[in-house]
């Protein structure tokens, strides 16, 4: 194998240590908190060093958790690929490429963007890799109800980002995430529920059963549609958003209520893809509701 080959298998592997796949929706709900925090087009070198400054941070995040479930993930079918879950990165390794990223993010935020987006994405970084991972992920079922509010903040950190402020309409944002994500990542966890007893972890599927967590699904999506609403309640947006939030919102009802009465694995997963879709054309509906009000 050559030099360059095994230095670009280097790369990539440390690419993947950022989750980048879960890092790009963060990041393009955190831009579009960016946008809806100002009438007009925002600073665009602001844009840009946000974006790049939350993603940093955000992989930063996404290192240390590979890091500490190495051994878990290494029984999971799921992540068994993971370099840290194959060995192919030490500890040291992981500890200074997330603290190298992770400092880059904060040196970006504070002085290219304001101090106050970086205070909040870093509240967010000890929120994922150190309350959630380490301490809420092995403890309780209820770990991705009760940690989802960092993966939820990425709104507000781009709404902080231009404004230098976080009012209500940020925190309407994030509260949409925070509700959607429990329905999401146990729609993942009830077709990989198999995975999840090997890794020993105590997800909902595996310590209260499918038909318990069917029905949370459920009741979590009607909780979700019903604040999607808010938005419009409160008048941050308009018709194209109020149109777009209950036909989504509908389809993700179908794809739960599915779950809940005819439950399948296949039933799971189509859930699950769709709650990522969902999630990315509500917010590209809030943007373009912004630019274009009716």
């Amino acid at each position: 194998m050559s030099t360059l080959t095994i230095e670009q298998n280097r790369i990539a592997q440390y690419w993947a240590l950022t989750k980048p796949r879960v890092t790009q929706l963060a990041v393009f709900c955190a831009v579009i908190g960016m946008f809806l925090a100002t009438p007009d087009l925002p600073d665009w070198k602001i844009v840009v060093a946000a974006t790049v400054g939350i993603w940093l941070l955000a992989g930063a995040a996404f290192a240390v958790n590979c890091l500490v479930e190495r051994e878990i993930d290494a029984r999971m079918a799921r992540t068994a690929r993971r370099p840290m879950a194959r060995g192919e990165i030490s500890v040291v390794q992981t500890l200074v490429f997330s603290g190298v990223i992770g400092g880059m993010g904060m040196w970006v935020l504070y002085n290219l963007v304001n101090p106050l987006t970086m205070w909040l994405t870093f509240a967010t970084f000890v929120g994922y890799a150190v309350i959630y991972t380490i301490i809420l992920k092995p403890a309780t079922p209820q770990n991705i109800v009760i940690g989802g509010l960092s993966g939820a903040m990425p709104p507000a950190l781009g709404w902080a980002a231009i404004a230098n402020d976080v009012p209500m309409q940020a925190w309407i944002l994030v509260l949409i995430i925070f509700i959607w994500t429990p329905p999401h990542f146990w729609a993942l966890a009830m077709y990989r529920r198999d995975d999840y007893a090997r890794s020993g972890l105590p997800m909902l599927p595996v310590t209260h059963g499918l038909k318990f967590t069917q029905f949370h699904v459920w009741l979590y999506t009607i909780a979700l549609v019903s604040t999607s609403m808010l938005p419009f309640a409160v008048r941050m947006s308009g018709v194209i958003y109020l149109v777009s939030a209950a036909v989504l919102g509908a389809v993700f009802l179908w794809h739960s209520w599915q779950i809940w009465r005819h439950y399948t694995d296949l039933i799971a997963r189509k859930t699950f893809t769709w709650s990522i879709i969902y999630l990315s054309l509500l917010f590209a509906a809030l943007l373009v509701d912004h630019y274009i009000p009716l």
